[in-house]
């Protein structure tokens, strides 16, 4: 009988050990549950913009672009430069957070990134042909909407 209960306690600690998050599932739980919160004040964020200031232009997604820059370059500066931080939270702030806060903010840090390490022209083409490509794009896909 013990042979057998030993047998079966292996078998379940064996199965216990699969249990463990994969790197990859880590990964993406650690993303979404920035993202949660990102995405909450993003909301939070827009609609207090409409009731503050009105719809006739859109001041919350001009706020949301801007804090979201301004504390993804804070973030990852402190994050890389100044102080030793776990990798884990670049995952849960700058990519889940402030990507669900805005993907705008990834945009201009990458750009400024290139231009600053001297990469000029990819800086300016990932600057100047997201804003020129990415309005082609949105005015392509109204168009086919109104077209469908």
């Amino acid at each position: 009988m013990s042979e057998t209960w030993n047998r079966f306690q292996y078998s379940i600690l064996q199965k216990l050990r699969k249990v463990t998050l994969s790197k990859d599932m880590e990964t993406f739980l650690l993303i979404s549950l920035g993202a949660i919160f990102g995405a909450n004040l993003r909301y939070w964020v827009g609609g207090w913009a409409a009731n503050r200031f009105g719809t006739v232009f859109p001041y919350g997604t001009l706020i949301i672009n801007l804090t979201g820059s301004f504390v993804l370059g804070l973030f990852m500066t402190l994050a890389t430069e100044r102080f030793l931080i776990d990798p884990r939270w670049r995952l849960i702030v700058a990519l889940g957070f402030l990507g669900g806060y805005t993907t705008f903010s990834s945009y201009t840090y990458e750009s400024m990134s290139l231009l600053l390490n001297g990469e000029t022209w990819l800086g300016l083409l990932d600057l100047l042909g997201s804003s020129i490509f990415g309005g082609l794009a949105v005015a392509a896909g109204i168009l086919l909407g109104r077209i469908i």
